[in-house]
Order: C-alpha cells, then structure tokens, then sequence
C-alpha cells in the first residue's frame, strides 16, 4: 500500500481537527436555514443565498477532514471503524424520526391518499433504475477496497472513479425527476405528501453528495499516492448505509 496517515507521523492529531465544526456549518445553511427559507416563508432568495453559503462549507469541511484522515496521524490507531458505526446509529435514528412523521401522516389520511395535487402519473420505473445503480456503485466500491487490499492501486482508483460516476448518475436521476415533477406544478408546497416528499428524497440524496464528495478526496490523494486503509473502510461503511436506506426511501414514498 502507498503512503499512510500512520506513516507520517503529523505531530498534529485529525482528532483537533476544525473541519467538524465547517461541516456543521455547512449543513446548518443548506439544510436548517435553506428549508426553513424556503417552507416556512416561502422565500426563494434565502433559500438560495443559504445554499450558496452553506454548500462550499459543507465541501470544504469534507475536502479537508479525509484529507487530514490521509495525512495527519491519529490520536487513537484503528478507532475510526468503531465510532463511525456509532455515527450510523445516530443517522439511523434521524431518519427513523423523518418516516414515524411520514407514516403518521400516510395512515391518518387513509383511503384520501395521496392529497389533491398529486400526479397522477408519477414515474414508479425510475426509483427502480436508480436503485440498480445505488446498489451496483456499492459493489464496485467493494471490489475497490479488495484491490487496495491487494496493493492494486491502479484498480483501486478505477474502481473508486467507477464508484463516483454511478453516484453522480443517481443524483442527476433525483434532478431530472425534481425538474421533472416541479414543471408539472408539483413543488415542495403542493401538498402534504410532496412535502414529505421532497423532504425525505432531498435528505437522502444529500447524503448521497457527501459520499460522493469523500470518495473523491480519496481518489485525488491516491493518485498522489496516499491512501488509508481506515478511511476507505469508513467511506464504504457510510455508502453502504446510504444504500440500505435508499430501499426504505423508495419503498415507503412511492409504492405505498
């Protein structure tokens, strides 16, 4: 394997890192701020000015946290693939709370399901399509992490870059159905449901963008001949939960 954060030796630890704290940043603009803009008072210009500031801070604190994660030496060795799955709970229980408000709402309306406003044609192939692709860019970045075992490093950033793409495609499915939907006069105001359903989709897909954003940190430094055999364990860990909860995403908002 090429270059290691352990093999650096950084006298400064990832762990007094201020990328947490952009990447908190970041996501107070674009989502906290940029939803309440937008659904609380209807203002397209907060919205986007939130976006605007919230987006770079968000990738800037990804760029610069996995790339400390290459480069720097950690306080504690090996601790990263027993506290992200710490993480993951937490995520776990984010979502849990956006479905409980969704399933609350789906099962008082009953039989009146989905509200007046509704499409009535929405498109029930393209979630499928995209879920072959979610599922076909976690196996890719699996055969990534076994040609890293494998000191393969030409394969591993192939197969990275093919990891990229296929998430790339996925989240250019969520704006072509966005754009699509949004045409037809179907907005995140519409009704109950698009609201849930903007909402949920929309959380989801922004998961989606910071892995995409992380893979491609780990793909620029490995081919400056860094790689970390943590981070990249890590970065797996977290897409293959993105993955898993793109089948709840799917299942729940448009076949029920």
């Amino acid at each position: 394997m090429a270059n290691s954060a352990s093999g650096h030796g950084h006298v400064h630890h990832w762990e007094t890192s201020v990328a947490p704290l952009l990447i908190v940043g970041g996501v107070l603009f674009l989502v906290v701020f940029g939803f309440i803009g937008w659904f609380s008072y209807n203002s397209a210009m907060l919205a986007i000015v939130s976006a605007g500031l919230g987006t770079p801070l968000l990738i800037a604190g990804i760029a610069k946290w996995t790339g400390e994660a290459l480069t720097h030496k950690p306080l504690v060795e090996g601790l990263s693939p027993i506290a992200l799955p710490l993480f993951i709970i937490s995520e776990v229980f984010i979502f849990l709370s956006i479905f409980a408000g969704y399933w609350t709402m789906r099962l008082s309306a009953g039989a009146d399901w989905p509200p007046a406003g509704t499409p009535t044609d929405m498109n029930l192939v393209l979630p499928i399509i995209m879920t072959v692709i979610l599922v076909t860019s976690s196996l890719t970045y699996h055969v990534a992490e076994v040609k890293l075992e494998q000191n393969d490093q030409a394969g591993f950033r192939s197969w990275v870059l093919i990891s990229i793409v296929l998430g790339v495609v996925f989240l250019g499915c969520t704006v072509y159905e966005y754009s699509h939907l949004l045409h037809m006069k179907f907005t995140p105001s519409t009704n109950a449901y698009s609201s849930a359903f903007y909402s949920i989709t929309g959380f989801h897909a922004s998961h989606v963008l910071v892995g995409i954003g992380v893979f491609l940190t780990i793909l620029l430094a490995a081919m400056k001949g860094l790689t970390n055999k943590y981070l990249t364990f890590c970065a797996g860990l977290y897409w293959h939960f993105v993955d898993i909860v793109w089948f709840f995403v799917a299942s729940q908002v448009y076949y029920w």
